[in-house]
């Protein structure tokens, strides 16, 4: 049975830990394939919030193996901490598997990111600072160490050495910092770390082969989003992974011929964090309106969100760049108490029409937004379980979008909550 995806199309913060908790309930595997713990997944239980920063969505299922795959870059310490506040809520983890594969976020991997986003001055990223972009800059550099190492002492105590041997002089020559002692790293993640997660690795690509030639149903779960994308994204205010769906395939072991549904997660606006190009971007009333009624601030980090309308030039990109089949629409209700609502059907610069993504970043940085105005249904949309008790505007917009974007709109969240989504796709 193919592999489906969630992936998302924005800037990431789309409401994707919802919609892959949705899809997750028909799943027996879900994947996250790429990241860290720098990207969150805010899930509603029954009235309980779980925000989620490793563990894969499906962590709340009982009958779902939840795995990290390889793509992923894993602080160990972060991971048992997310499992024992999951096991303190009654959630079990005992079932969830970890690549031998995946890299590890060291603890001079924190510093490093602080230290060059410091450096950067007023070209500052806006990272999270978890260490995230350095672990992945060791892995490149192979320099990195995996989470196999912490089963072999020996290999992890040799490996961590050559990566000092670069590390400290970087901290030394460049950012005039003491340097990091071996010992007191290895001591950390072997003596502590290690005991805690060897129950937890395994060989997540046969894994995960053996689940799909089985006839498992099997979701991978990216973090972040399509314009954050390293190769694809506004670089460079970009993360340093592939969460596009190309990635799920290096980041989970798997080739293209495994995967079936791709579903891409949009919010009803756009929001982003940090710094970067921003076309449709709200600098008004209306942008805080959809700050404080959204809840705009970050999972991870309380970083309040930029915001702005709805852009149809970046959804076609999205679709174009991870062959979408379908797109799920979260967050509609954020737009009840508008009058009136704007959609970015193109960008303009020096008289020339983009409707799809400019390659140059000049022209993203400088572009202006060609809106659409569509009427605002002033009607409160979160007890809306089909498509039929849409008022009509509010119809409108969904249909508005969905021709723009090319492919299908799916579900539409309409509230936080597990429940409130309809099917756009269902007239009864």
């Amino acid at each position: 049975m193919p592999a489906t995806v969630v992936v998302g199309t924005q800037w990431g913060d789309e409401g994707k830990g919802k919609f892959t908790d949705l899809v997750a309930a028909e799943m027996d595997m879900v994947v996250r394939y790429q990241g860290g713990h720098n990207a969150g997944h805010t899930l509603v239980v029954n009235g309980e919030t779980f925000a989620l920063q490793l563990i894969p969505s499906g962590v709340l299922y009982d009958h779902i193996t939840p795995v990290i795959g390889n793509g992923v870059v894993v602080d160990p310490r972060v991971l048992i901490a997310e499992m024992e506040a999951l096991q303190a809520r009654g959630v079990d983890c005992g079932s969830l598997k970890l690549s031998g594969n995946a890299h590890l976020i060291m603890p001079y991997h924190l510093e490093l990111d602080a230290l060059h986003e410091r450096h950067l001055g007023e070209a500052m990223l806006g990272t999270t600072k978890r260490g995230i972009g350095p672990a992945y800059a060791d892995k490149a550099m192979r320099i990195g160490l995996r989470v196999q190492d912490l089963l072999d002492p020996g290999i992890f105590e040799a490996k961590l050495e050559v990566a000092l041997a670069h590390t400290n002089k970087v901290l030394a020559k460049v950012f005039n910092r003491l340097g990091v002692r071996a010992s007191d790293v290895a001591a950390e993640y072997l003596q502590e770390c290690a005991p805690r997660l060897a129950p937890h690795i395994c060989d997540t690509v046969s894994l995960l082969h053996e689940g799909l030639d089985s006839g498992q149903r099997v979701l991978l779960e990216g973090a972040q989003a399509t314009f954050l994308d390293l190769d694809h994204g506004t670089y460079p205010f970009v993360t340093s992974s592939n969460p596009v769906v190309g990635g799920a395939c290096t980041g989970a072991g798997i080739g293209p011929r495994h995967l079936g549904r791709i579903i891409g997660i949009a919010k009803a606006y756009v929001t982003r964090v940090g710094s970067g190009p921003f076309v449709t971007e709200l600098l008004d009333e209306v942008g805080d309106h959809l700050v404080e009624v959204g809840g705009e601030y970050g999972t991870n980090t309380g970083r309040r969100r930029r915001t702005g309308w709805f852009d149809l030039v970046m959804l076609r990109q999205a679709v174009r760049l991870n062959s979408l089949t379908e797109v799920a629409l979260t967050k509609l209700d954020v737009l009840d108490g508008l009058d009136s609502l704007k959609v970015c059907v193109a960008y303009e610069l020096d008289g020339r029409r983009y409707e799809h993504m400019p390659y140059h970043q000049s022209v993203i940085h400088k572009a202006a937004p060609v809106y659409a105005e569509l009427k605002g249904w002033k009607t409160d949309l979160s007890g809306v379980t089909s498509s039929g008790e849409l008022p009509s505007e509010a119809a409108d917009y969904i249909a508005f979008l969905e021709d723009g974007i090319g492919v299908p709109v799916r579900l539409v969240g309409v509230g936080p909550g597990r429940s409130q989504y309809f099917d756009w796709q269902q007239t009864d």
